[in-house]
């Protein structure tokens, strides 16, 4: 999948690192060229010089054709400029912006862009919001029959009771973080856009819901 990663500081090399060894195409943009000597010899990515929140930059990084992209340059408003412009003018599927001060993570979770602040930050934790769907599972039991999953909402159970999900697969829907906050599951809750839903599945049903939600991001790539 096309990424792109905004910053090529210690977590942007990184970040943009580790993602091509998940086997991603990634395009790594910085204002300061001397940035990407922190990058290996070789690494496997495209280097752009250039600001995140420029609608040129991003469409030379292609952000028209991208799934993700990551904001994690050491400024706040920068990267939450960035994160809406990838958002809504580049319908970006998956956004995640890097914040120094935690006290604005609900406002910005109000705008739908997912933050993540500095004392809680690694490079694992932004892959598994970019792409909750390569996380194997949160939780397994000790026979290794039944799995915890966490998985983005699909488009099309946004406004529709949530129970919808688990009549289609079999699995048994735990929570749902909105926002900055997570809700037990009950049966008269409504999907929004931007939920992640926690779901306990056996091997058939995790099955079943993998192959729902790619048959979902398949019809939204396909509309754009």
């Amino acid at each position: 999948m096309r990424t792109i990663v905004v910053g090529c500081g210690r977590v942007g090399s990184g970040l943009a690192v580790a993602l091509v060894s998940h086997g991603h195409q990634v395009t790594l943009i910085d204002r300061n060229p001397n940035s990407f000597r922190r990058m290996p010899a070789g690494w496997g990515g495209i280097e752009i010089v250039g600001s995140g929140f420029d609608k040129i930059t991003l469409t030379e990084a292609g952000a028209n054709q991208a799934h993700a992209l990551a904001a994690v340059t050491s400024g706040d408003n920068s990267n939450i400029l960035t994160a809406r412009i990838a958002r809504e003018d580049f319908a970006i599927q998956h956004v995640v912006a890097r914040i120094y001060d935690p006290r604005r993570a609900e406002i910005y979770s109000r705008l739908g862009i997912p933050t993540i602040a500095t004392v809680t930050w690694t490079i694992q934790r932004v892959i598994g919001k970019l792409f909750p769907e390569e996380k194997p599972y949160a939780w397994e039991d000790p026979f290794g029959s039944l799995k915890l999953v966490e998985r983005n909402l699909p488009n099309r159970l946004c406004g529709k009771k949530l129970e919808l999900l688990e009549k289609e697969t079999g699995g048994r829907i735990v929570a749902v973080s909105r926002g900055q906050k997570s809700l037990i599951f009950s049966s008269d809750l409504i999907g929004q856009e931007g939920d992640l839903i926690h779901v306990a599945v056996d091997e058939n049903a995790k099955k079943l819901l993998d192959e729902m939600l790619a048959e979902d991001n398949g019809r939204k790539q396909e509309s754009r």
